[in-house]
């Protein structure tokens, strides 16, 4: 039997069992803690770096060179009437922010072992932090892409209110799949070292160098599968007002990205309580 001081409450923290739900209110409370994790994953990124922030832009632009070198002049992909730097750069910064998500959050319970060893907290913050330091990037590289529009003597359309939608979608996406990873990872070491090739693999799946109009519309849907399908596109037609499907472009990846996201929260909440004891 337990017993506390005279006059205090004691609190006995039992590890879950079985196939449990998110505990919201729970996650509210420690809202302190996720802002501070958030915080602290920006800095250690960019401590002691030559360029510091400049990095979130030099990606996306440097990869912007290559792509409109290669798949722009030699190849002549077409761009669907945009120019093609602002049509790769377009493609890319949604893109950023997700594979800059992805690689972070998917390390992010194996990084913070000592942590979840010593204080009790919903494991659930982790990764979540990850995700949310992203957006860090995305604005800088979001800003730098307004700046490209303006030198082509291009304005955003009126559709640019959807960009807040398609930024939670990319973000449920790399979360959702983060959370499998950052799971595997805990038992696998080795997921760190599959996470890059599935990285490049991914990106070359997505209509970032090429338009996705190049695909037949017969596997148009299969091809929507992959959510960020329909954050590339989505991102071209509010910004660029290049051509839309909303049905494999919109409804199809939406409800991929959410079946990913629901699948990867009963997953990590499943074995979560088996972290500290296997790191």
């Amino acid at each position: 039997m337990m017993m506390g001081p005279v006059g205090s409450e004691l609190t006995r923290i039992l590890p879950s069992k079985g196939w449990v739900s998110v505990n919201f209110s729970e996650l509210w409370k420690f809202r302190e803690l996720l802002y501070f994790l958030t915080w602290r994953d920006v800095k250690v990124r960019y401590k002691q770096t030559v360029l510091g922030i400049l990095w979130a832009v030099l990606q996306p632009l440097l990869t912007m060179v290559v792509f409109s070198i290669f798949f722009g002049k030699l190849a002549k992909v077409p761009s669907d009437g945009i120019p093609y730097p602002i049509f790769s750069y377009s493609g890319l910064v949604p893109w950023a922010f997700f594979a800059t998500s992805l690689s972070q959050a998917s390390n992010s319970v194996v990084a913070s072992q000592n942590l979840i060893k010593k204080v009790y907290f919903p494991r659930l913050v982790i990764p979540l932090s990850s995700t949310l330091s992203a957006l860090v990037d995305f604005a800088i590289a979001f800003a730098v892409l307004l700046v490209m529009m303006a030198f082509y003597g291009m304005m955003p359309t009126s559709r640019i209110f959807w960009l807040p939608f398609l930024l939670i979608l990319t973000g449920v996406t790399s979360l959702g799949v983060s959370l499998w990873l950052t799971t595997l990872n805990v038992r696998y070491r080795d997921v760190r070292y599959v996470l890059p090739l599935m990285t490049q693999l991914w990106l070359v799946a997505t209509p970032i160098a090429y338009p996705s109009s190049l695909m037949s519309e017969n596997w148009r849907y299969v091809y929507a599968l992959n959510p960020m399908v329909g954050v590339v596109d989505g991102f071209r037609w509010a910004l660029l007002g290049t051509p839309y499907n909303p049905g494999s472009t919109f409804v199809v990846p939406t409800l991929a990205a959410i079946f990913i996201l629901i699948t990867g929260v009963i997953y990590f909440r499943r074995m979560e309580q088996s972290f500290a004891d296997i790191i």
